[in-house]
């Protein structure tokens, strides 16, 4: 136990010098042109400033996620119905050197632009990496229906270690149009949060237990909160409720760090209404059903946290 202090500041300072390098690596993108010809002239400028492997990568999604917008006209342009995106045919290949250079040039794409350019961008480096074609959870529509191949992400090893990335997610959101908001919670995603949103056509693509299946992840709820994972939640793990309760009260369970500075409220319309909850190793509190009532939405500090469809 004596030398638990030496560990823990040992690993603050790892910490912090990587938050340090981090700072860098984005600083020094910030001068990149906003636009390029090839994938190997980007490529050319990240090996002239960067060393590891880790800090290509990093410059790779802060490059991307900074520059290129989502566009889903772009889907008009291509065929992205490919067969195999590890062994790609003629045809495909051909296609996809298209997709990445309208990306640069342009600056726009769907999911297939970010994700192939992405790869491309680690092929060039050196860099072990593959695509993953899978699906997504974000409305409340998703919950239970059957799979579906509607995204594409990158998984790429940093010293032998496979390692999550979804760089269209990163660079914002899509509202009717695009909102740029680059963030880095899709850079290196520990999967059990990316399990909350992502599901691979491959399962073991998650790399989680493989009792994580295609379908606990129809049947989940949203999870939108970005400390909660379905391991949290042990009661009401299913994303469709019966409103054929006796009580007319919906009991939850949630095991979440942090709760004395979280204040709980739902809506099952439009009108957001206050949770009691009795606070201690997990959140207990219950939520009346409402007449009519369809969608359930469960807020952490007003911000939406956990969706549920009501049946």
């Amino acid at each position: 136990m004596r030398f638990a202090p030496i560990a823990w500041l040992l690993l603050f300072c790892i910490s912090f010098l990587q938050a340090q390098d981090y700072e860098r690596i984005d600083a020094t993108i910030e001068l990149y042109p906003n636009r390029f010809n090839s994938a190997e002239e980007l490529s050319a400028f990240i090996t002239r400033d960067f060393q590891t492997d880790e800090e290509k990568v990093r410059a790779m999604y802060t490059w991307i996620i900074h520059n290129v917008a989502y566009e889903p006209d772009e889907y008009k342009k291509f065929n992205f119905n490919f067969k195999n995106y590890r062994e790609r045919n003629q045809k495909e290949e051909k296609t996809r050197k298209k997709v990445i250079a309208r990306t640069l040039q342009e600056g726009i794409a769907v999911c297939e632009g970010y994700a192939m350019l992405f790869e491309r961008l680690c092929e060039l480096q050196g860099i072990s990496n593959y695509l993953v074609r899978g699906d997504i959870k974000t409305h409340f529509d998703d919950i239970g229906r059957p799979f579906r191949k509607t995204h594409m992400w990158n998984v790429v090893f940093i010293d032998n270690q496979p390692f999550l990335f979804d760089a269209t997610w990163g660079a914002g959101k899509y509202r009717g149009k695009f909102i740029k908001e680059p963030s880095y919670f899709y850079y290196k995603t520990p999967p059990e949060l990316f399990g909350n949103t992502h599901y691979p056509h491959q399962g073991e693509d998650t790399f989680l237990d493989p009792s994580f299946t295609r379908q606990v992840f129809a049947d989940m709820p949203l999870i939108i909160a970005q400390n909660v994972t379905l391991q949290h939640i042990q009661r009401q793990k299913e994303g469709v409720i019966s409103s054929q309760k006796e009580d007319g009260l919906i009991p939850f369970s949630v095991a979440v760090d942090g709760v004395d500075k979280v204040s709980y409220s739902y809506s099952m319309g439009k009108e957001v209404k206050d949770i009691e909850v009795a606070r201690g190793e997990t959140l207990e509190f219950t939520v009346p059903i409402e007449l009519g009532g369809e969608n359930l939405l469960i807020y952490f500090n007003d911000k939406p946290a956990l969706g549920y469809k009501i049946k």
